[in-house]
């Protein structure tokens, strides 16, 4: 039975939630799966995923094929290093601690990665915000100074007739 890692469609329209899923080949896109190995959700800024790294590892190990946007998820996760790293523990290049503590390392720099992006992201909307602010502030200001001098003449033109009377 020729098994596939793939993502099955859930969510509404316009609103795509996915889940990572392994599943037999023949299956169709959100039919029957084997496992659930995690869920991808597009819609965040950057995407979420959630994965089960050690599934994932275990299903490619007995050969499942992830199809090529499964193989990127899988890939910005770590699944495909780790698959590598255990491949090289049993072939005896690396001991355990070592492919672990290499796996780890990979973890830490990619989590930074990830935490200056969403801290960008973070503060350019906070800029955004800022700049909304300021122009509001300055068209509130324009409106308000446009309407006031209409207002200041009619009393200024009362007080010139009672002054004549």
């Amino acid at each position: 039975m020729p098994v596939k890692i793939r993502l099955q469609r859930h969510g509404k329209k316009g609103k795509p939630y996915y889940w990572i899923v392994a599943a037999d080949a023949r299956a169709k896109r959100d039919g029957k799966y084997l496992e659930k190995l995690g869920a991808y959700n597009p819609n965040t800024n950057p995407a979420t995923i959630d994965l089960n790294v050690d599934g994932a590892v275990t299903w490619l190990e007995n050969g499942a094929q992830p199809t090529d946007t499964a193989k990127a998820i899988l890939s910005y996760k770590g699944v495909l290093l780790k698959k590598h790293l255990k491949g090289g523990v049993t072939k005896g290049a690396l001991t355990e601690e070592q492919a672990e503590a290499k796996f780890t390392a990979w973890l830490e720099e990619k989590e930074g990665k990830v935490g200056a992006k969403t801290d960008g992201l973070a503060k350019a909307e906070a800029e955004a915000k800022a700049k909304a602010f300021e122009a509001e502030k300055a068209a509130n200001e324009a409106r308000i100074a446009a309407a006031t001098p209409v207002v200041e003449e009619a009393p200024a033109e009362e007080a010139s007739n009672e002054e004549e009377e």
